[in-house]
């Protein structure tokens, strides 16, 4: 059964590879026929270099340099929300708060027991110095001193901590109240008056908008040269190019990407790009070999299996290149290879092989 297996995977490979041969035959290769029909009219693009070679450039989203998740810290019911998204805050604002029936309790709780050690403090101190002066006349013994100063010192310490348990019930009636740890800009209300929240739960966020910073994560190769320039230049989705205040690279890679972090700091901007847009990171340093990168639209490149490929127009025939892929966004793909500057390529692949099939019936194949 095992050669039998292995003579039938043999036989399906060989079919595989006579099949692409056969496709790449009919798209690549030169009709025997002088009168080849002629293609019908295509989409296309000519492909173009990124840059100028001497730079590389990666996408990354834009984030605010002070930001704060503003979360519960203690358990309550929202009773009111004073800010809204876009709202400027400045900073101690009050921004939302919470009930504060079970704080205020604890609080009041706190105090009652700080009273009572306070007056067991004053208790034991007073006795303390009462068998002090006794003991200077000898009329009771020493152990009987050190009993009662070690009562002093005991409800010393529980006076201490009785002024410990009223400092944490005050900062929890101060949890119910929520202000502006900074002055900024509202980016997010995620309750509404009335809900009960938990510690830890999100309430708002809010950055501020002055300092802007970009994140991207470069491959390690690249990390030397981008460290050794110091410097990159920042295209913003609406066409502005800004050069960069500041660049820093991470000290160490990412042991799943083998990738390092890259911060790239925004200079102060009268009209700031918002946090959470794209914008494009071009550091100058070289392209492997010195080349400019090439990259095209993903929606270009067809898979056949694990292969991808696209179409390439060449005169009155279509050319089929397998695709070695680089880099991907959302919209383009870098081609390290199976590309030149200057091919024109079809944008659309199955418009492409209904084109190569209508060809190969006009010129009689359609019974090869």
């Amino acid at each position: 059964m095992s050669r039998l297996a292995t003579s039938h995977a043999r036989r399906v490979s060989m079919v595989f590879a006579s099949a692409m041969l056969a496709t790449l035959a009919a798209c690549g290769g030169e009709s025997a026929n002088p009168e080849r029909a002629k293609l019908p009219e295509l989409p296309t693009f000519t492909v173009a270099a990124d840059g100028d070679g001497a730079s590389r450039s990666w996408d990354g989203v834009v984030e605010a340099v002070q930001q704060a998740e503003l979360t519960a810290q203690t358990a309550g019911r929202v009773t009111a929300v004073n800010v809204d998204i876009n709202d400027r805050v400045a900073a101690g604002d009050v921004l939302l708060r919470l009930t504060a029936v079970e704080q205020q309790a604890g609080a009041n709780t706190a105090r009652a027991q700080l009273r009572a050690a306070e007056a067991a403090v004053a208790e034991a101190t007073a006795s303390y110095r009462r068998h002090a002066a006794l003991a200077d006349d000898q009329f009771v013994s020493k152990a009987q001193l050190d009993q009662v100063r070690a009562a002093r010192d005991s409800a010393v310490a529980a006076r201490d901590s009785a002024r410990a348990q009223l400092a944490q019930a005050g900062q929890q009636t101060e949890y119910t109240v929520v202000r502006a740890p900074f002055a900024g800009v509202v980016d997010a209300r995620r309750v509404e008056p009335g809900e009960s929240v938990a510690p830890g739960q999100p309430l708002l966020a809010i950055h501020a908008p002055g300092a802007l910073r970009i994140q991207v994560q470069v491959p390690q190769s690249d990390a030397a040269a981008i460290r050794a320039a110091g410097r990159a230049q920042v295209q913003l989705a609406d066409g502005r190019a800004v050069d960069a205040a500041d660049v820093a690279v991470y000290p160490a890679a990412d042991p799943l990407t083998h990738s390092v972090g890259v911060r790239v700091t925004l200079p102060e901007l009268d009209d700031a790009p918002t946090p959470g847009v794209t914008a494009k990171v071009v550091f100058p340093i070289a392209g492997a070999k010195g080349a400019a990168p090439i990259s095209i639209p993903r929606s270009a490149i067809a898979q056949r299996g694990e292969l991808s490929i696209v179409y390439v127009l060449s005169g009155d025939r279509l050319v089929l290149r397998q695709l070695r892929l680089g880099r991907r966004s959302s919209e383009s793909v870098e081609i390290l290879a199976g590309l030149k500057v200057g091919d024109e390529v079809v944008s659309d692949p199955t418009r492409a092989v209904q084109a190569v099939a209508a060809q190969r019936r006009a010129d009689g194949g359609s019974n090869d």
